[in-house]
């Protein structure tokens, strides 16, 4: 079992990348093992897909360590924006 929870690292999302929305889902039926985030920051302009992912994987290298499943999903504000309109 992992000891991180989805509220644990929905705090260090927000607070790591200034984050303007964050939602994490704990896919794991409770044993904390597998996640999927949704990250909306101004810190992912300008970045690649694959830049903005290695920076959330820095970010939560030391967790990544006890977290068997990881899928992100990684947005600027305007295109959270289009993704929204989408809906």
């Amino acid at each position: 079992m992992s000891k991180y929870d989805a509220k644990y690292l929905e705090d260090k999302l927000r607070a790591r990348f200034d984050a303007s929305h964050v939602e994490v889902s704990d896919d794991s039926d409770g044993c904390g093992g597998k996640f999927s985030v949704i990250i909306v920051s101004k810190a992912f302009v300008g970045q690649t897909l694959l830049q903005k992912h290695r920076l959330v994987n820095q970010s939560l290298a030391e967790e990544l360590k006890s977290i068997h499943a990881f899928s992100q999903k990684t947005y600027t504000p305007e295109e959270w924006e289009k993704v929204q309109q989408q809906k």
